[in-house]
């Protein structure tokens, strides 16, 4: 029998477009029999056995199909009454192939069975399609079939015959009622992208009434399953990826429209346990754990790549890094050592759009530049269209609502789908600031309830990775400091570490740098973390202290919040050592800031070990930081280093 691996298309829910027509084979002699009988006697059995679940679209052709199986199972019931050693090469070739047709049906079958019922209604002319071909392929078989080889009852004879003639006379078949459900679908999709909300009704009578899809964990499947498929996506499979988007914000709205927020029966219970969910729904900062390929990075900052650029030497590099390589008067191309011919930078479109589908694939926050050129048609289609823009406005608004004005249980379902929605794309981030969310999500940062402050700086995060949502947030009164309480005092280690995340996101602005170092506790909280905290929470803060150490004017409070030994500390810790070294290099440039690195027993030792041992990035760091040192941390310092050999 056919492996499990061989199904494996079906738990991730592709299309059968290239999986289930492809079938291997590697069978022979009797056991080919057996294992045709028994595909042929599961599928008949999906269909009349008791744990049958008939299809809910492609009811015709499915039941058509299994009654050709049928006829088909009766042909090979008699092939063993015959006995195998009955069976001519030619007849045993025929099998063969008789295999892979039984195979690719149960493949299709199971597809249609398992798949999302909107997915079904979207593919319904291409899905009957494949049936179609179903049908072709076994009237083919037939025709060629040698039964005349075969001793068979005249009654097995008939069946087969009938079988033979109604399969060439066979055509498409595709479902009227479905196919006017499918373009109802799109109808509503439609109403979006003309700037106006479905009617409540209507969507109410297609979404429960005509589809079965009656509980918040239908809509949550179908959502799930519609999002693979635009991960997934194939570019000559309709419909676009930007076009699954527009039905993916479309039901994501009917799902809070529809049975709004008060119908979770237990999903906050489980938040705990809810650390990761099948399909886009990962950790936030992802990218802590997960390896990006090296061709992705940046051999200057050895960062993930926003907006690689190419040089005149071929070397792609990210345009912020190797723009201040030339501003700062290099005439070489860092990686090579070769001559720049010329400063001119052109944008490497292919790389870029293999790693937003990279980090799509990855669930990765990734937000290139706004003026990068996106001519690449690939990279266009996964973009949001206008009606997925507009669905998703039209949800941000109920969201925000509930927001306001819900209970608390309502406010805390809508501060997690508000986390989730701005986990991607920044188009979500912006609907969301736009409609009012942060002042009221900062009001719940405060709540005594733990999982409504965990979704709510969660959120808050996921909303500052946008440029435009920094300034939002941090020109509400009070958002800052309650960001820092979250930090210091926060209900669950998670919001404590998404609230370090938070501020390394907003101190990506320059003149933010200060105000967050100023603000009470949260120098000091990130260094707790970093001394403290899980590998997760320690990155996120040494992250975030090593923004504020960019600041000259944070030098002083780096100073005096133990940053510093903390950032010592860090130097022997895997997976935040090269920031650390990193954050001591600019310190180090100030001379209050060499005398106080020069007082802690363990910087010279730390920093030698690392510029033997440590990465590329982190030797440069450690040698920049010892260089520094020797400069400005006085003869202690410099005989630090030279006893421990930094020469």
């Amino acid at each position: 029998m056919a492996s499990a691996a061989i199904f494996s298309s079906l738990r991730r829910r592709r299309s059968p477009s290239l999986e289930a027509f492809l079938a291997p084979v590697d069978l022979s002699n009797a056991a080919l029999l057996d294992t045709l009988r028994a595909i042929s006697m599961d599928l008949l059995l999906s269909f009349s056995g008791k744990d049958k679940t008939p299809p809910y679209f492609q009811v015709k052709n499915s039941t058509s199909l299994i009654r050709k199986i049928q006829v088909i199972s009766v042909l090979l019931d008699a092939f063993r009454d015959l006995g195998f050693s009955k069976i001519s090469t030619t007849v045993f070739l025929c099998l063969k192939e008789l295999y892979l047709l039984l195979y690719r049906s149960k493949i299709l079958i199971d597809y249609v069975k398992g798949s999302s019922k909107l997915w079904l209604l979207l593919q319904n002319q291409s899905i009957s399609g494949h049936f179609h071909d179903m049908n072709q392929e076994i009237s083919t078989l037939l025709d060629v079939f040698p039964l005349r080889e075969i001793h068979l009852s005249e009654d097995v004879n008939e069946q087969v015959e009938l079988l033979r003639k109604q399969s060439r006379k066979s055509k498409l078949f595709i479902d009227k009622n479905d196919d006017l459900l499918r373009l109802k679908f799109y109808s509503f999709l439609n109403e979006f992208e003309n700037g106006r909300i479905p009617d409540r009704k209507q969507l109410y009578s297609f979404f429960v009434e005509k589809l079965g899809i009656c509980n918040v964990k239908s809509y949550r499947d179908e959502i799930e399953f519609l999002e693979e498929q635009v991960v997934n996506h194939d570019g000559d499979i309709e419909p676009t990826a930007s076009v699954l988007n527009g039905f993916v914000a479309l039901v994501r709205y009917c799902r809070f429209l529809l049975f709004r927020f008060e119908d979770e029966d237990g999903e906050l219970g489980k938040w705990k346990r809810r650390t990761t969910k099948k399909g886009l729904i990962t950790r936030e900062i992802a990218d802590t754990f997960i390896t990006i390929p090296k061709d992705f990075c940046c051999p200057i900052s050895l960062d993930l790549m926003q907006d690689p650029v190419i040089v005149s030497t071929g070397q792609t590099y990210e345009r912020a890094s190797i723009a201040r390589w030339m501003e700062e008067g290099h005439s070489t191309c860092p990686k090579t050592g070769q001559m720049l011919v010329h400063t001119k930078l052109v944008p490497n479109r292919a790389l870029r759009n293999l790693i937003l589908q990279w980090c799509m694939a990855n669930g990765i926050p990734y937000d290139p530049p706004e003026n990068a050129d996106y001519s690449s048609e690939s990279a266009v289609s996964a973009l949001p269209s206008k009606a997925a823009m507009e669905a998703t406005k039209a949800t941000a608004v109920l969201l925000v609502e509930h927001l306001a004005n819900g209970t608390s249980r309502a406010q805390t379902v809508a501060a997690r789908e508000i986390r989730l929605l701005a986990k991607t794309g920044k188009e979500n981030r912006a609907c969301i600031a736009e409609a009012g969310a942060i002042p009221l999500l900062k009001r719940l940062l405060s709540s005594s309830d733990a999982c409504a402050q965990e979704n709510s700086v969660t959120a808050l995060l996921n909303l500052s990775i946008y440029d435009k949502n920094k300034s939002r947030i941090m020109d509400v009164e009070g958002c800052l400091g309650t960001i820092v309480g979250v930090l210091r005092y926060g209900h669950t280690t998670e919001a404590r570490e998404n609230a370090a995340a938070t501020l390394f996101s907003l101190s990506a602005v320059h003149d933010y740098k200060k105000q967050i170092a100023q603000e009470g506790g949260a120098v000091e909280a990130l260094a707790g973390l970093l001394r403290e905290g899980t590998a997760r929470g320690k990155k996120d803060a040494v992250t975030a202290l090593f923004n504020l150490s960019t600041h000259t004017e944070n030098c002083a409070r780096m100073i005096e919040s133990g940053a510093i030994r903390a950032l010592v500390g860090a130097l022997g810790c895997e997976g935040v050592s090269e920031e650390a070294a990193g954050a001591l290099a600019l310190i180090v440039r100030q001379p209050m800031g060499a005398e106080a690195v020069a007082k802690e027993e363990m910087a010279v030792a730390g920093l030698t070990g690392m510029m033997r041992c440590g990465t590329p990035r982190g030797k440069e760091n450690a040698v920049a930081a010892l260089l520094e040192l020797c400069r400005g941390g006085g003869a202690a310092a410099r005989e630090g280093a030279e006893s421990s050999g930094a020469r």
